[in-house]
């Protein structure tokens, strides 16, 4: 059943995590395009589409969570696993993997963000000689 468990909460987090990729896929490319130029921007947003598949992956299939339902500490028995568990362990690979994605975003358009500032200076300042 643990083998079952894990199965499912993987599957979960990598079908949550390459949804999201493909959901930001068109924004994330109109920035990159924007702030390094069409030749960079692919390659750039390939790579951010697999860094956002291993960030909700790794951080939706939480092992040392799982663990809780093989290994029995010494005031408790190994957890059961029953439909309750399985329902709650499901949305927390869920939550988990959506709250992952969100700071991998955020960190990638507070950057882009500060890029977009500079990348306009310069235009503004070049237009202005």
């Amino acid at each position: 059943m643990f083998y079952a468990l894990l199965g499912a909460t993987l599957l979960v987090a990598l079908l949550t995590s390459l949804a999201t990729a493909k959901f930001f896929d068109g924004a994330v490319g109109k920035i990159l395009s924007r702030i390094v130029g069409d030749e960079l921007a692919d390659p750039w947003r390939r790579y951010l589409r697999f860094a956002v598949v291993v960030v909700g992956v790794s951080g939706g299939v939480r092992l040392w969570e799982l663990e809780k339902y093989v290994t029995a500490s010494r005031e408790s028995a190994a957890l059961e696993l029953n439909g309750m568990r399985w329902t709650l362990e499901i949305y927390r690979t869920l939550i988990e993997t959506l709250q992952s994605i969100a700071w991998v975003m955020l960190l990638f358009f507070l950057a882009a963000m500060i890029a977009y500032v500079i990348v306009r200076a310069i235009e503004m300042r070049q237009d202005h000689r």
